[in-house]
């Protein structure tokens, strides 16, 4: 059931795939079913954007919630949040949230992160604790990493098998994340056929996955790079995280053939 607790996570954070022109926008919200190897339900995750301003700065404001449900709640049961307030033009973190409860184990961490001096201020609520630690340059969180690579990377310059690669933060340490493009493919979802781009993001292998190349991601082939679907591949079966609703996309939405 641990497992469940990582897709849960990626899909809060794995929404990437890219373009110059902007893709996302206030008001954009999505929801994602979780199953076992895509029919044993096992809980949901939700995205939503707003415009806000933080400390007097212009800043979009992303909520990720995960939560289990039906019987996997009554084996592990999950309640997770996570936030992060960064820039609406240069796309870097100001402020991070990860408020977690995980079969029991709990983090409440609030992160404030200070471009200027390369600085992350790491409060740690549950144990009362503050410290500061030092970040490389232009840091992303686990969430606004994937929108600004939405934004600021052109796929259409990929080659499969290329990699991009840059900097995160992620609870108190500096953590170097690789993405590799696997090419174009035209899946089959709750919407009915849609062209997609398919990635790897690359995990902390030995801390949930065995492998590092356990996670593929699939988004939409068109302006709003919707992302479709995650696939972690287990020992035994699979965990998926499909897309089942949506609003406020900031682009129309290309679906190939209707269900």
């Amino acid at each position: 059931m641990k497992k469940i607790i990582l897709l849960i996570a990626a899909v809060l954070t794995i929404q990437f795939a890219v373009s110059q022109e902007s893709a996302f926008g206030e008001g954009e919200w999505f929801r994602f079913k979780m199953s076992y190897s895509g029919f044993l339900k096992a809980g949901n995750a939700t995205l939503s954007v707003s415009e806000t301003a933080l400390d007097g700065k212009d800043v979009y404001h992303v909520v990720g919630k995960g939560w289990t449900t039906g019987m996997a709640k009554w084996f592990f049961k999950v309640k997770d949040r996570y936030e992060s307030f960064f820039d609406r033009r240069t796309m870097l973190p100001y402020k991070f949230i990860r408020d977690i409860n995980e079969g029991g184990h709990k983090k409440n961490l609030e992160i404030d992160f200070n471009q200027a001096k390369n600085e992350a201020l790491v409060h740690n609520k549950k144990h009362n604790t503050k410290k500061t630690i030092a970040t490389k340059p232009n840091i992303q969180d686990m969430v606004s990493t994937f929108y600004y690579l939405r934004n600021k990377l052109d796929v259409s310059t990929l080659r499969i098998g290329d990699e991009i690669k840059l900097d995160m933060f992620f609870d108190e340490e500096n953590y170097g994340f690789k993405l590799q493009y696997l090419g174009e493919e035209t899946i089959n979802t709750e919407f009915g056929e849609i062209e997609s781009l398919k990635f790897r993001p690359y995990v902390m292998a030995g801390r949930v996955f065995k492998e590092e190349e356990s996670l593929t991601l699939w988004v939409s082939k068109d302006k709003n790079k919707v992302p479709l679907r995650i696939k972690a591949d287990l020992a035994v079966g699979s965990l998926r995280a499909d897309l089942d609703a949506f609003k406020g996309l900031k682009h129309p939405f290309k679906i190939l053939v209707n269900n």
